[in-house]
């Protein structure tokens, strides 16, 4: 290799470089969970919808909104590519977010939708302004304040093309309003006042979640909604009104959605989707690992008792949880003693009983008249947990000698859906996607840089094992190809999968990953491939020249013979919207691009770039 060093120009030593990487080293990405670079609490707990990423302060770098649901949303600052610890915005039952700059004066406005505690306690979405020194300052109402309800899912989005961010208010329908619609459309009267302009369709119960796309390329954003029933699909007609064109546009009836994503996975100019399918756990469902005996169940609505489970003279229970207000009501022995917790009872418990503490089991136990979890020590070595709880509950029993086989609904197909004339047509099949699975959540994202987008796909999980994520790379015109050993693995028990973000955290040109799971942790998975053929392009994008926002922009990347589109804030979220201004694209090969991008009214910019694996700027 000394040969090397006598060659002055340097492009020529990287195609050198390129042309001995592809004569016989493959290409592998590796994921690394780092702990150091993204401080958390190490504390089991409920999370809502994936985390929302926004440059906050404007500093450059993108940071992080976390929602640990029922306990309170944080931030956590991205300080030169670090995290710093979570820091506390607002406690309580929170739900979707969004972020954008809705009156123009520069700072960046947060909404956050609270819930309305099952119906019983409905509330309005709550507005911020951060300033560029990190301050969280509280809104007050507009003159016509957003609506009362059992929040979900808040979008800003420049729904008629004005040049200014309107808002997308959505509900869980409330048994009160007997069948009128929640879902509220707002309009910006430019001074960033919201009045309401428009409604869609009522949805059945959780039916909310939301993808804000453009399937028919008519640069007017679209509204897809699912998690309830068939998903629908609204066209814009340009003035914060939609027609339904579910019929028209989608191959057939499409359920069991939990999450979808838009992805140009062949790189022709328009946004096809990537549709994950799954069932949350039903009441009554066990998993048992005889190899580990591990034990994990859930329940929910009622009463509930577990088969008397062998296991010893000790009971070691992992990670149960049952949110308010059964968290901390737990029972113990035939005299149904009150077990003390010591600090918060939110998260996730881990509990010690040994048998003469726990002793008998209550005859008749009245469970409605005082609710919550009974366990004790039955003989035989035999423990019996029953109870009635009303929220969801889930826990984990260590050293269970047997437990008798439980059928468990079978998975779904994931679909991936093309546009094909502005209609979309199943190619699930003949890309080889066809896994029948319980996912939850995906996303996209270059991992590999060759100019194809890839596919993240987090899975539910079965409770008592670690879970691992699906991750197909896109090899352009060969199709999917899945990646193993990639490292992405949350390992704790009693978690469920269930939201994921993508981003560069670190602007190293590698995109990252993080992962939230309900009834777990927080997860940053940093990209280290050591992949040294394929380079990157990032393209930060500002204001229009007359002031539009980045948001929602489209920025189109042409490179040799490739040509990718990407829009600012897109997010496999279900209730919520990012606004990530650096867009990532891989470019393979090759060494020179043309960038545009294409604000919601119109505006565009055009840059033509010699030089790669770096970041440029585009607009103010």
């Amino acid at each position: 290799m000394n040969y090397i060093k006598y060659i002055k120009n340097t492009s020529l030593l990287f195609i050198i470089s390129v042309f001995c990487l592809s004569s016989g080293f493959s290409q592998t990405n590796i994921f690394t969970e780092v702990d150091e670079e993204f401080p958390r609490q190490d504390k089991n707990l409920r999370k809502w919808d994936a985390p929302v990423v926004a440059d906050l302060d404007q500093d450059g770098y993108q940071d992080l909104l976390i929602n640990d649901h029922g306990f309170g949303v944080q931030v956590q600052w991205n300080n030169n590519g670090k995290f710093a610890k979570p820091y506390d915005i607002i406690m309580g039952d929170l739900h979707g977010i969004s972020v954008g700059d809705i009156d123009k004066d520069g700072n960046l406005e947060v909404i956050m939708s609270r819930g309305g505690g099952s119906g019983s306690n409905a509330r309005n979405s709550k507005l911020y302004r951060v300033t560029r020194d990190r301050k969280f300052i509280e809104l007050d109402d507009f003159d016509e304040p957003l609506a009362m309800m059992r929040g979900r899912t808040v979008a800003f989005i420049d729904g008629d093309n004005d040049g200014d961010l309107d808002l997308l208010n959505f509900a869980f329908p409330d048994s009160a309003k007997k069948g009128e619609s929640e879902n509220y459309i707002y309009k910006n009267n430019g001074k960033g006042e919201l009045t309401l302009h428009s409604m869609l369709p009522a949805s059945k119960a959780n039916g909310q979640k939301t993808l804000i796309t453009d399937f028919n390329g008519d640069t007017i954003f679209d509204i897809i909604l699912y998690g309830e029933g068939v998903i629908k699909a609204y066209q814009g007609n340009g003035d914060l009104t939609y027609k339904d064109v579910s019929k028209k546009i989608f191959p057939r009836d499409i359920e069991g959605v939990s999450g979808i994503t838009e992805i140009d996975f062949d790189n022709d100019g328009d946004f096809d989707i990537y549709i994950t399918r799954g069932q949350e756990f039903e009441k009554g469902e066990s998993f048992y690992d005889e190899e580990t005996k591990t034990f994990g169940f859930f329940t929910k609505r009622g009463e509930f008792q577990l088969e008397d489970i062998e296991i010893g003279d000790v009971l070691n229970l992992e990670n149960f949880q049952s949110q308010w207000p059964n968290n901390n009501t737990y029972f113990i022995g035939e005299a149904s003693y009150d077990y003390q917790f010591k600090g918060e009872t939110h998260s996730g418990k881990n509990i010690r009983l040994v048998n003469s503490d726990a002793l008998g089991f209550p005859d008749n136990a009245n469970y409605k008249e005082k609710k919550g979890w009974y366990i004790g020590y039955v003989g035989n070595k035999k423990w019996r947990i029953a109870g009635f709880l009303w929220a969801p509950a889930t826990g984990i029993v260590h050293g269970v000698s047997s437990y008798p086989k439980t059928k468990n609904p079978e998975g779904l197909n994931d679909i991936l859906l093309e546009n094909i004339g502005n209609k979309f047509k199943d190619i699930t099949k003949e890309f080889g996607l066809s896994k029948k699975e319980h996912n939850m959540a995906a996303s996209v994202a270059d991992f590999d840089n060759n100019g194809f987008q890839d596919l993240l796909v987090v899975r539910r999980g079965d409770l008592i094992h670690a879970n691992e994520s699906t991750i197909y790379l896109n090899e352009g015109r060969s199709g999917f190809k899945k990646l193993h050993g990639h490292n992405v693995i949350s390992t704790e028990l009693g978690a469920i999968g269930m939201a994921v973000e993508t981003l560069d955290y670190n602007q190293d040109g590698k995109v990252d990953v993080i992962i939230g799971n309900e009834r777990g942790l927080w997860h940053l998975f940093k990209n280290q491939s050591v992949n040294k053929l394929n380079g990157y392009l990032t393209v930060k994008v500002g204001n229009s020249k007359s002031g539009v926002s980045a948001l929602g922009a489209t920025v189109e990347v042409k490179s040799c013979k490739n040509n990718q589109i990407q829009r600012v804030g897109a997010t496999g979220a279900q209730y919520s919207l990012s606004n990530n201004t650096l867009v990532h694209f891989g470019l393979g090969n090759c060494f020179s691009a043309e960038v545009k991008v294409i604000w919601t009214n119109g505006e565009t910019e055009t840059k033509t770039v010699s030089t790669i694996n770096k970041i440029i700027k585009i607009g103010n």
